[in-house]
């Protein structure tokens, strides 16, 4: 059973891929291209020499931006459908559908929202290259520190409901984990590496394009999966 539903939660990771890829061609590429273009607008005004392309924008934009999220999606969906496999029966949750739509909330909230807000994505030419393994190196733990929360969360509020009632073990398991993630947040280095005259609109909208794209891949994975789960658990309950 385990192994069936690692391949539905790689085939909806497949398939909210398509979707992300859709939105991010739609939103992100026009904000990466006008940040592309202040990038060398900067180094010709600073006599610098670009650099050859090694991969041609054309080719990053369609090919490359397809192939990572493809990648990134079927990963995810598979660690999405081992997760479910290990909730699913252990939660007082019975439908598959609710179950993979509220697993797919969190794990938006966990890997993606909570790190995004310390350490937000930028679009080219924002950051210095001096200090990417350290931004590189920050993002990675904040994500790390961020499941680590999650998991102490939820053994509390699971703790909580078990003395109280259900409701009591959310409030304790939401209040505990905004409170260690503020915690951790505000522990970790703070980096602000956006050139001068950088224009805001583009920076805000590539970061709003960044969310909603993980947004639209989260949320359709976890309704594809869901959709695609239910039948093959329905069946396993009448055998």
């Amino acid at each position: 059973m385990a192994g069936r539903l690692l391949a539905r939660g790689m085939i909806a990771g497949c398939l909210a891929a398509a979707l992300a890829f859709a939105f991010a061609r739609i939103f992100g590429e026009p904000q990466v291209a006008l940040a592309i273009a202040f990038e060398a607008a900067r180094s010709a005004a600073e006599g610098i020499t670009p650099e050859p392309e090694l991969v041609s924008r054309s080719v990053q934009a369609s090919y490359g931006l397809a192939t990572a999220t493809l990648l990134y999606g079927v990963g995810f969906g598979g660690l999405f459908a081992l997760v479910f496999s290990f909730a699913y029966g252990r939660l007082s949750i019975s439908s598959p559908r609710v179950l993979a739509l509220l697993l797919a909330v969190a794990g938006f909230v966990t890997v993606v929202l909570v790190p995004d807000l310390k350490y937000p994505p930028n679009p080219p030419a924002v950051g210095n290259p001096a200090s990417l393994a350290l931004r590189t190196e920050t993002y990675f733990v904040m994500i790390a520190l961020s499941i680590c929360v999650a998991a102490i969360a939820c053994l509390i509020g699971q703790k909580a409901a078990q003395m109280r009632d259900s409701w009591t073990g959310w409030l304790c398991g939401g209040a505990v984990f905004i409170l260690l993630v503020a915690l951790v947040q505000f522990g970790l280095p703070d980096v602000n590496e956006v050139p001068d005259g950088f224009p805001a609109v583009v920076l805000w909208r590539f970061r709003e394009a960044a969310l909603g794209m993980q947004c639209v891949l989260w949320g359709s994975m976890g309704l594809i999966f869901g959709a695609l789960a239910t039948p093959l658990l329905a069946t396993r309950a009448r055998s």
